[in-house]
Protein backbone atom coordinates (compact mmCIF):
# COMPACT_ATOMS: atom_id res chain seq x y z
CA UNK A 1 0.00 0.00 0.00
CA UNK A 2 1.38 3.57 -0.82
CA UNK A 3 -0.08 6.50 0.80
CA UNK A 4 0.57 9.82 -0.09
CA UNK A 5 0.11 13.40 0.39
CA UNK A 6 -2.37 14.77 -2.39
CA UNK A 7 -1.09 17.29 -4.66
CA UNK A 8 -4.21 19.36 -5.05
CA UNK A 9 -5.77 23.27 -5.96
CA UNK A 10 -8.32 24.56 -6.01
CA UNK A 11 -10.24 27.66 -7.64
CA UNK A 12 -13.15 29.55 -7.16
CA UNK A 13 -14.54 32.34 -9.23
CA UNK A 14 -17.88 34.42 -9.22
CA UNK A 15 -19.55 34.64 -12.76
CA UNK A 16 -22.02 37.43 -13.26
CA UNK A 17 -25.08 35.83 -15.62
CA UNK A 18 -27.92 37.76 -17.31
CA UNK A 19 -30.59 35.77 -16.22
CA UNK A 20 -32.47 34.98 -13.18
CA UNK A 21 -31.02 31.82 -11.44
CA UNK A 22 -34.75 29.68 -12.19
CA UNK A 23 -33.59 30.59 -15.89
CA UNK A 24 -29.40 29.50 -15.79
CA UNK A 25 -29.97 26.23 -13.53
CA UNK A 26 -31.39 24.03 -16.31
CA UNK A 27 -28.36 24.89 -18.67
CA UNK A 28 -25.89 23.18 -16.14
CA UNK A 29 -26.78 20.11 -17.47
CA UNK A 30 -24.31 17.66 -19.95
CA UNK A 31 -27.35 17.62 -22.38
CA UNK A 32 -28.17 21.19 -22.19
CA UNK A 33 -24.87 22.72 -21.71
CA UNK A 34 -24.58 21.81 -26.09
CA UNK A 35 -27.08 24.75 -26.58
CA UNK A 36 -24.28 27.25 -25.29
CA UNK A 37 -20.52 26.28 -24.71
CA UNK A 38 -18.35 25.90 -27.65
CA UNK A 39 -16.43 22.69 -28.10
CA UNK A 40 -19.08 20.78 -25.29
CA UNK A 41 -20.10 17.23 -27.04
CA UNK A 42 -20.65 14.01 -24.40
CA UNK A 43 -19.71 10.89 -25.58
CA UNK A 44 -22.31 9.52 -23.62
CA UNK A 45 -24.81 10.42 -21.34
CA UNK A 46 -26.06 8.09 -18.81
CA UNK A 47 -29.31 9.55 -17.33
CA UNK A 48 -33.19 8.12 -16.84
CA UNK A 49 -34.65 11.35 -17.58
CA UNK A 50 -32.93 12.55 -20.79
CA UNK A 51 -31.36 15.28 -18.64
CA UNK A 52 -29.31 16.25 -15.30
CA UNK A 53 -29.96 14.15 -12.50
CA UNK A 54 -28.71 12.45 -9.37
CA UNK A 55 -25.62 9.68 -10.23
CA UNK A 56 -25.74 11.10 -14.16
CA UNK A 57 -22.74 9.85 -15.67
CA UNK A 58 -21.52 11.14 -19.11
CA UNK A 59 -18.31 11.20 -20.80
CA UNK A 60 -16.29 14.17 -22.33
CA UNK A 61 -13.28 14.00 -24.58
CA UNK A 62 -10.21 15.43 -22.55
CA UNK A 63 -6.51 15.12 -22.43
CA UNK A 64 -4.91 12.65 -21.88
CA UNK A 65 -8.10 10.37 -22.19
CA UNK A 66 -11.56 10.73 -21.72
CA UNK A 67 -13.20 11.82 -18.50
CA UNK A 68 -16.12 10.36 -16.63
CA UNK A 69 -17.74 12.85 -14.83
CA UNK A 70 -20.57 11.79 -12.38
CA UNK A 71 -23.16 14.12 -11.01
CA UNK A 72 -23.10 13.82 -7.17
CA UNK A 73 -25.15 16.28 -5.77
CA UNK A 74 -28.18 18.21 -7.66
CA UNK A 75 -29.85 20.47 -5.65
CA UNK A 76 -32.54 22.66 -8.37
CA UNK A 77 -34.59 24.47 -4.86
CA UNK A 78 -31.07 25.38 -4.09
CA UNK A 79 -29.53 26.10 -7.45
CA UNK A 80 -26.43 23.65 -6.80
CA UNK A 81 -25.01 20.83 -8.37
CA UNK A 82 -21.69 19.17 -7.60
CA UNK A 83 -19.64 17.20 -10.11
CA UNK A 84 -17.06 14.21 -9.60
CA UNK A 85 -14.75 14.61 -13.23
CA UNK A 86 -12.60 11.66 -13.18
CA UNK A 87 -9.56 10.99 -16.05
CA UNK A 88 -8.21 8.00 -14.47
CA UNK A 89 -4.05 7.76 -14.24
CA UNK A 90 -4.34 11.40 -13.97
CA UNK A 91 -6.56 13.46 -12.06
CA UNK A 92 -9.87 13.37 -10.22
CA UNK A 93 -12.08 17.14 -10.04
CA UNK A 94 -14.57 18.21 -8.34
CA UNK A 95 -16.50 21.26 -9.64
CA UNK A 96 -19.32 22.94 -7.80
CA UNK A 97 -21.68 25.30 -8.88
CA UNK A 98 -23.72 27.69 -6.51
CA UNK A 99 -26.52 29.90 -8.12
CA UNK A 100 -27.39 32.81 -6.37
CA UNK A 101 -29.11 35.73 -6.91
CA UNK A 102 -27.51 38.79 -8.30
CA UNK A 103 -28.94 42.73 -8.85
CA UNK A 104 -31.06 43.55 -11.44
CA UNK A 105 -32.28 39.84 -12.51
CA UNK A 106 -28.65 38.80 -12.65
CA UNK A 107 -27.44 35.47 -11.26
CA UNK A 108 -24.17 35.24 -9.10
CA UNK A 109 -22.42 31.74 -10.19
CA UNK A 110 -19.99 30.73 -7.66
CA UNK A 111 -17.84 28.16 -9.85
CA UNK A 112 -14.83 26.03 -8.13
CA UNK A 113 -13.15 23.34 -9.53
CA UNK A 114 -10.59 20.75 -7.12
CA UNK A 115 -8.08 18.38 -9.40
CA UNK A 116 -5.88 15.98 -7.21
CA UNK A 117 -3.21 14.61 -9.03
CA UNK A 118 -3.08 10.89 -9.43
CA UNK A 119 0.39 10.41 -11.33
CA UNK A 120 3.05 12.73 -12.40
CA UNK A 121 1.55 14.10 -15.37
CA UNK A 122 -1.38 15.22 -13.19
CA UNK A 123 1.03 16.89 -11.16
CA UNK A 124 2.25 18.78 -13.85
CA UNK A 125 -1.25 19.65 -14.56
CA UNK A 126 -2.57 20.92 -11.03
CA UNK A 127 0.73 22.78 -10.89
CA UNK A 128 -0.32 24.65 -14.12
CA UNK A 129 -3.74 25.25 -13.29
CA UNK A 130 -3.03 28.86 -11.95
CA UNK A 131 -5.35 31.71 -11.19
CA UNK A 132 -4.54 33.66 -14.61
CA UNK A 133 -5.17 30.00 -16.03
CA UNK A 134 -9.07 29.54 -14.32
CA UNK A 135 -9.99 33.35 -14.57
CA UNK A 136 -9.64 32.85 -18.46
CA UNK A 137 -11.75 29.67 -18.67
CA UNK A 138 -14.36 31.00 -16.76
CA UNK A 139 -14.85 34.11 -18.27
CA UNK A 140 -15.23 32.49 -21.74
CA UNK A 141 -17.51 30.52 -19.91
CA UNK A 142 -18.98 33.44 -18.37
CA UNK A 143 -19.31 34.95 -22.31
CA UNK A 144 -20.72 31.91 -23.69
CA UNK A 145 -23.68 31.71 -21.75
CA UNK A 146 -24.22 35.27 -21.55
CA UNK A 147 -24.00 35.50 -25.40
CA UNK A 148 -26.47 32.42 -25.28
CA UNK A 149 -28.99 34.16 -22.61
CA UNK A 150 -29.07 37.13 -25.01
CA UNK A 151 -30.00 35.78 -27.90
CA UNK A 152 -33.31 33.72 -25.94
CA UNK A 153 -34.44 37.19 -24.53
Amino acid sequence: MEISQPVRVKRTYIQTLNAPPAQVFPLLCPVREIEWANGWNPHLVITTSGLIEPDCIFVMPDKPQDAIWIVTQWNPSEFFVEFIKVIPGFTIGKIEIQLRDGSNRQTLAQVSYSFTALSEPGVEFVNQFTVERYTAFMREWEAELNQFLRQKH
